[in-house]
């Protein structure tokens, strides 16, 4: 059971007293009927193979409170495709696939390149952002719920829970992000937040000083989640990263234009587990040695933009700072896991945290060398300014692609 500690400058929301998922169920059917409700689900089409993937459908066939589900769908041909559409079509809700490798899509890619607008990787970035953008071309969806594809310990109570503080009329919240204890096969997980976020923002604190950004940030539980929901009108304006930094550039951007009043956090499960990265601790562009890099420049940007300066002097001593702080709380670990009958290896614990202080000095010379790289996808009401036709013609693509 979670405490009721509200441990920042966001609202917490608990799960106290086991509500029943049909409770829940009853009143967001209630709130949708004013306040409409869409999934986004950015998939790669080998997740269909997985039994992730298959649960999570089933969960969703029970979901009666849904009116939009768009899939992302990514790495796909046409008969992978022509497969993605018969897999989801036992959905009862009104879905879309989002054939992004299929010639109209990726027409439209093109002409928004042309403009310099387009995704310029691959990746779950630009699967969101193009999810996002045919929402909100849809223009009859108030609420829109986000989650991964790879959760293997999903049920429907986790988008229940997820969706509540945002759809509910009476709350304030624009924006709700999950959070979960990462524990799987009786192991402790979540090795980036634990080892990379949480002491690398103190070591932040310590070097470039607190401020009102790095005390946000700390005070999710859990800011990597790839789970949460927001209102519509919050994609509009927000600018997203293509690449891992995606989970913490969206919070920044969140922070950006709301109120910190209207962001919370609710605890969506007891346990959660997910398709696992492998370190990759000898190619820095795979695995969780990219993701390390791709987070750390995503939040020293962020920094930057609010007015701190960085030098490759500072960096050395960000690192370093990073490097103690975290192997202090490798112990704090490991005794949590102890003492609730968890294993916590505390070698390849170790070599995860050299390796993501390695990774933190890339991220550093990376933003040295080039300080005015963009890695944001622009927002929605940009694209809407340059080419006001855009979005319809998006969803006449992908209606045209899904009665094919």
């Amino acid at each position: 059971m979670a405490d009721f500690f509200q441990n920042g400058s966001i609202t917490t929301l608990h799960n106290l007293t086991r509500r029943s998922v049909e409770d829940l169920e009853r009143e967001l059917s209630a709130y949708s009927q004013k306040r409409s409700i869409g999934l986004v689900l950015p998939s790669l089409y080998s997740e269909l193979e997985s039994p992730a993937l298959e649960n999570i459908v089933q969960e969703l066939t029970k979901v009666p409170y849904l009116n939009q589900i768009v899939i992302g769908l990514d790495r796909a041909d046409e008969k992978q495709f022509a497969h993605a559409k018969e897999y989801f079509s036992r959905l009862p809700q009104v879905h879309s696939v989002l054939w992004h490798d299929g010639p109209r899509l990726t027409a439209l890619d093109k002409e928004l390149g042309e403009l310099g607008l387009a995704p310029s990787e691959l990746g779950k970035g630009r699967n969101v952002w193009y999810c996002f953008g045919y929402m909100l071309s849809l223009r009859n969806v108030d609420v829109i719920g986000l989650h991964d594809c790879d959760i293997l310990t999903y049920n429907r109570e986790m988008l229940a829970r997820l969706l509540y503080p945002v759809v509910h009329p009476v709350f304030p919240y624009v924006f709700a992000k999950g959070f979960y204890p990462r524990i799987n096969e009786q192991k402790l997980g979540g090795r980036v937040t634990r080892l990379l976020i949480t002491p690398l923002l103190e070591a932040l604190r310590k070097v470039c000083g607190d401020n009102d950004y790095l005390r946000f940030l700390d005070s999710f539980r859990y800011p990597l989640a790839g789970e949460f929901a927001m209102r519509s009108h919050v994609v509009n304006d927000i600018r997203i990263p293509s690449d891992w930094g995606l989970e913490i550039g969206v919070l920044s951007e969140v922070r950006r234009n709301y109120s910190n009043r209207v962001i919370s956090q609710v605890d969506i499960a007891d346990q959660y587990d997910h398709k696992h990265q492998e370190m990759s601790a000898e190619d820095v562009t795979k695995g969780l040695s990219r993701m390390s890099v791709d987070i750390s420049k995503a939040v020293l940007r962020k920094l930057a933009t609010d007015g701190e300066v960085f030098s490759a002097e500072k960096f050395r001593t960000i690192k370093a700072t990073y490097y103690r702080e975290a192997l202090d709380r490798i112990d704090c670990y490991y005794n949590d896991a102890m003492m609730n009958d968890l294993t916590l290896d505390r070698h390849s614990e170790e070599a995860a945290v050299e390796l993501f202080a390695r990774n933190i000095m890339v991220a550093g010379e990376t933003y040295l060398q080039n300080p005015m790289e963009t890695p944001f996808l622009p927002s929605w009401n940009r694209v809407n300014a340059a080419k006001s036709d855009f979005l319809s013609r998006y969803a006449e693509a992908v209606k045209l692609d899904n009665a094919a």
